[in-house]
């Protein structure tokens, strides 16, 4: 789409409004509104100003101003707003240099791509992730000097098998019990379909949903695969839609990897295949019908993980799920059909469009411009080096010994431990100026400052049960 078709476009849809759109450093959607008529085919290269050192991550106030790039080709009517607006995503510029913002998620992505070319290996890199999320009923939280707790409620939790609800009717999953049973016990079935036709408005081609193992209202809803950049902007609009349209029904979403103690959390399973000239590279006559290639890619998936987690699992609160007993993938190694590990070579088809490989280890906290830019260029790196990914553990892991684990390499315990690896590890981000070195350690220092040490200050409320007595 080009400037004159944007307004074509807004035309056609009577919108007199356009909302601007941008992902910041940590992967959350911020936008400001305009009238449409002072707008004009010269916003899209000139962009419009704003405040950059209220945006997390990003400007010092000293030098704050900056500038939002639209780019007219993502524009899409905004299904919430009771007056018709276009909505598009804009890429962040400096308004001295005219240059592209390095800290901008979006310039990462098209960066990634571009070195992605540039290396001669493929010139498309297919994403499709399975976001697991929450719908909740209630959510309550305070941390002040003498509080600290939080309450969630669901009409569905099974600790509400016993609440007076005149009548209470008694359909609601148990701990781990939610995975694809029919209503009455499925009672999202009805939310889902309607957050699925929101979805499609906007472009977005779904492929299922449905309930997911946790109690507590945990659903998916699955994207068709996309290019990287197109499902990194996808990504931003499928949080967007489901948080709005579970809002306008009285629920609220979250995409914490693990808001329920003892139950399973939510992942964001990334599915990755890399094509060239319309060709898919990833099948061969190889392990589970791969090609060398694409063994290779896996190879740099599971030597740079640690690093990679840093950005695909970047919460605190990501490694209250990444624990053995809940489905999470701790061990990293590779698998055909075996869910229990960190990479997973899906088997359902023999079609060789339709070979892939599944990094299991990513949660939705995470900023998808960042996490699959990370997950190209580790691939691309276990390319160009022939990085050996070990053998394939088509086992149980979660029967096997500790013994028989000991040799087993396992994902970082906490976001301290994915930033240590990411300060070490991360030349393989660095080539071709996809991640900078002021990325990398902005990033690091972010997450240390406003994350680990915040968290370190303040006493934990299952501490009290420890030690209040003591």
């Amino acid at each position: 789409m080009t400037p004159k078709e944007f307004f074509e476009f807004a035309k056609k849809h009577n919108a007199d409004m356009v909302d601007l759109k941008f992902t910041d450093f940590l992967g959350t959607w911020q936008h400001c509104s305009f009238p449409i008529d002072t707008w004009n085919e010269g916003t899209f290269e000139e962009g419009v100003g704003f405040d950059g050192s209220s945006i997390r991550g990003w400007q010092g106030i000293h030098m704050s101003d900056m500038l939002a790039v639209p780019d007219p080709s993502t524009a899409q009517m905004d299904p919430f707003f009771d007056d018709p607006t276009v909505s598009v995503i804009a890429n962040i510029v400096d308004p001295i240099t005219k240059e592209d913002y390095s800290r901008d998620p979006r310039h990462i992505a098209r960066k990634a791509i571009e070195y992605m070319k540039s290396t001669d290996i493929a010139d498309t890199c297919y994403i499709g992730p399975e976001p697991e999320f929450f719908i909740f009923d209630e959510v309550r939280y305070e941390q002040k000097q003498n509080t600290g707790f939080y309450a969630i409620d669901s009409d569905e939790g099974a600790w509400n098998t016993n609440r007076i609800e005149e009548p209470n009717l008694g359909y609601k999953p148990s701990y781990k019990g939610g995975y694809f049973p029919v209503s009455p016990t499925d009672t999202y079935q009805n939310l889902r379909s309607e957050m699925t036709k929101e979805l499609k408005k906007v472009g977005i081609v779904i492929e299922a949903h449905h309930h997911e193992v946790g109690t507590g209202g945990q659903c998916e809803i699955d994207m068709e695969f996309a290019e990287l950049l197109k499902m990194s902007d996808q990504y931003m609009w499928y949080k967007y839609i489901i948080k709005n349209v579970a809002w306008r029904h009285g629920k609220t979403v979250t995409f914490m990897p693990k808001p329920i103690f003892q139950d399973n959390g939510s992942g964001m399973h990334s599915h990755l295949s890399l094509w060239k000239d319309g060709k898919p590279l990833f099948a061969g006559d190889g392990y589970a019908g791969l090609s060398e290639l694409a063994i290779h890619a896996i190879g740099g998936i599971l030597k740079h993980a640690p690093a990679i987690l840093a950005f695909a699992a970047p919460s605190i609160n990501s490694y209250r799920r990444l624990v053995p007993g809940f489905e999470a993938p701790v061990n990293l190694v590779m698998s055909a059909r075996n869910r229990s590990a960190a990479v997973r070579i899906p088997m359902y088809s023999s079609n060789p469009k339709a070979k892939r490989f599944e990094f299991r280890c990513p949660d939705p906290t995470a900023n998808g411009y960042l996490a699959w830019s990370a997950m190209l260029m580790a691939s691309i790196d276990g390319i160009k080096n022939k990085i050996d990914p070990g053998k394939p553990l088509d086992r149980d892991i979660y029967d096997m010994s500790k013994e028989e684990l000991a040799d087993v390499p396992h994902v970082p315990g906490s976001l301290a431990e994915s930033l240590d690896a990411l300060e070490s590890d991360h030349k393989f981000l660095t080539q071709g100026g996809v991640f900078t070195d002021d990325v990398i350690e902005t990033w690091v220092s972010y997450k240390k400052e406003f994350e680990l040490d915040e968290m370190a200050l303040r006493p934990h409320p299952y501490e009290f049960e420890l030690y209040y007595d003591s």
